[in-house]
């Protein structure tokens, strides 16, 4: 993780939106709101011209899109030759965004603090605890309390059995049913969310420079529930969770700031504060070959799940896109607004690619026309962090501000010429399906 100085250092300033400049809404220690506005937006409130973020415009000194102008002035950035793209483009639609729940960032250059397990369940962030929102019945709960003391309910070798308190979380990764949060000082927490407890406390590191920069969840072909983590220390390590043990330690010449495995697990793509990142043979820990083309320390990364190409975020404001057939340079250069980027998903059944800014701005570009059409989702405050649902039908970005802290929801827009194929058959048969209903024979 960089500590460089530069536009980073500004960046990094700036990261306190206070969007409104003369809010008289106080910060806890956590740049959280002490206010607890809960004014949701949904579809039906922005089609009746009301802001997304519930931001009154109009009675405001400035508008808009003077605002915005502040905005992109602020951040200054490397410039690249970047693939054309077509900036028109809808492939997800607002649907919600609630305030109920405040994300939250405790370091500027790490985003991974949000993410969904279904359309129906997020996991991030939120001032001191780990909490789970539930978009559909609009309900949320604290699954990790990280005000007090943590202790793990079960008994593994390797558990620190006095716990940890008051750990600071610096990154989070959530699948299945599995939530490891990683610490400031190489603290891992793992948690079955089918169990009740921590089942497992441990520290990766005790270098002092040992902060969890990213987490990554996989599974083995065995069936056998791994993560790998990544820390400042320079250290990548994979840890097998049936075992409850590390089971290799892959360490490198810089800190590795995010690290993303193959779908077929025989490689991994490591980035960090180089401008070249690696990809890596994950039997042997050897370098397969080094990734040459970024002017900076990389912060994201995201296979395709193709698994012949994968996206790679840096802080020249570019994602790079790559084919693992010939890596001799990236086969488009992917180009932000204003900020470094800081996290890159890929939706399951790689049709999208999202890219996350600092703060502002998230792009999601259409795959199949070769990254050169894209939808641009705007709006104001920090990113903690982006996730795509498993079945594509949503995205969830995870929004810290001063004042307008939210969760905000886009759901994936269906096209049909004619309607659904299937509306067809349905009426025929007179089948008794409500507006609610799901349609399995959709096409785009």
């Amino acid at each position: 993780m960089s500590r460089r100085s530069g536009y980073r250092a500004a960046e990094q300033e700036g990261r306190q939106v206070d969007l409104m400049g003369d809010s008289d809404f106080d910060d806890d220690e956590y740049g959280q709101p002490i206010n607890e506005s809960k004014e949701d937006t949904s579809a039906v409130d922005v089609k009746k011209g009301k802001d997304i973020q519930g931001i009154p415009w109009d009675n405001l000194s400035f508008s808009r899109d003077r605002y915005r102008k502040t905005r992109m002035v602020q951040y200054a950035n490397f410039e690249n030759a970047c693939t054309p793209v077509d900036k028109g483009a809808l492939f997800y639609e607002f649907q919600y965004n609630t305030r109920s729940v405040k994300p939250t960032i405790l370091h500027f250059q790490l985003r991974n603090l949000v993410w969904a397990t279904t359309r129906h369940d997020v996991y991030l962030l939120s001032q001191r605890s780990v909490l789970h929102w539930s978009p559909f019945a609009s309900e949320k709960h604290k699954v990790i309390d990280l005000q007090g003391h943590i202790t793990p309910s079960e008994k593994h070798q390797g558990n620190v059995s006095e716990g940890f308190y008051q750990a600071q979380v610096s990154t989070l990764a959530v699948r299945g049913n599995l939530l490891v949060a990683g610490g400031f000082r190489g603290e891992l927490i793992c948690k079955f969310l089918d169990r009740e407890g921590i089942s497992y406390c441990c520290k990766s590191t005790h270098d002092d420079n040992g902060i969890t920069n990213s987490l990554e969840i996989f599974e083995k072909p065995s069936g056998s529930v791994h993560f790998l983590a990544s820390n400042n220390d320079c250290g990548v390590r994979d840890f097998d969770m049936e075992k409850f043990q590390i089971c290799n330690n892959f360490r490198f010449p810089w800190a590795a700031n995010h690290t993303s495995l193959s779908p077929d697990g025989k490689l991994v793509a490591i980035v960090g504060d180089n401008p070249e990142g690696l990809i890596v043979d994950t039997n042997s820990g050897k370098t397969v070959h080094e990734l040459r083309g970024h002017l900076d320390y990389s912060f994201a990364s995201a296979w395709n799940p193709d698994g012949r190409t994968f996206a790679t975020g840096n802080q020249d404001k570019t994602c790079r896109i790559w084919d693992i057939r010939n890596l001799s340079k990236s086969v488009a250069v992917l180009g932000g607004n204003m900020g470094a980027i800081r996290s890159i998903r890929y939706t399951s059944d790689g049709r999208f690619l999202a890219m996350a800014e600092p703060a502002d701005f998230v792009h999601i570009f259409d795959v199949g026309s070769g990254y050169r059409r894209k939808q641009v989702v705007d709006f104001f405050g920090e990113i903690s962090g982006i996730s795509f649902s498993p079945d594509t039908e949503a995205l969830f970005i995870g929004v810290h501000d001063r004042t307008y802290s939210s969760l905000l929801q886009y759901n994936r827009l269906r096209r049909w010429p004619a309607g659904p194929p299937c509306w067809t058959k349905l009426a025929a048969a007179a089948t008794p399906l409500g507006p609610t209903a799901s349609f399995p024979c959709y096409s785009e």
